[in-house]
């Protein structure tokens, strides 16, 4: 009869402790990868990448490089006012998210070692400033795929 009321003490105290923290910087950064896919290529060279990266930490995090066996580099583009620029790195905001898709933020494939089909998967690692590297498996859809609009 007392074990189950001391458990759900002992619960309790766990849950407020873990809510106490000695300061907001301390939780750090909790990403996940969502929505990752390729569109198939129509060029032998070059492709193009798109994912969401979601930070459910209280501190922010950078992506800083993105590695794939499939091609000699990949680099990460943002799009400001409808021009696309290479970046070294891109803030990945703190409880926040950062969408990679058509016509915004997205990833760049060059020089393919061998081009991807359709039905074929992309192995991806994702580099962060703070936080382990992340491995993502990145289908290849066709190259007319759209993602469900949901918040675009």
């Amino acid at each position: 009869m007392r074990r189950p009321a001391a458990l759900a003490a002992g619960l309790g105290l766990a849950l407020a402790l873990a809510g106490c923290g000695s300061g907001d910087g301390d939780q750090g950064p909790e990403l996940t990868v969502s929505g990752a896919y390729m569109p198939q290529p129509v060029s032998d060279s070059m492709a193009a990448g798109f994912l969401t990266i979601t930070n459910d930490g209280s501190a922010q995090d950078r992506l800083t490089s993105v590695t794939s066996d499939i091609a000699g580099t990949v680099t990460v583009h943002e799009t400001v006012d409808s021009a696309m620029r290479e970046v070294k790195n891109l803030a990945v905001p703190a409880d926040g998210s950062i969408v990679f898709r058509s016509g915004g933020n997205h990833l760049m494939f060059e020089k393919l070692k061998q081009k991807p089909k359709q039905g074929d998967t992309v192995t991806v690692v994702l580099h962060f400033a703070d936080t382990d590297p992340v491995t993502v498996e990145m289908p290849v859809k066709a190259a007319t795929y759209t993602p469900a609009a949901h918040g675009h």
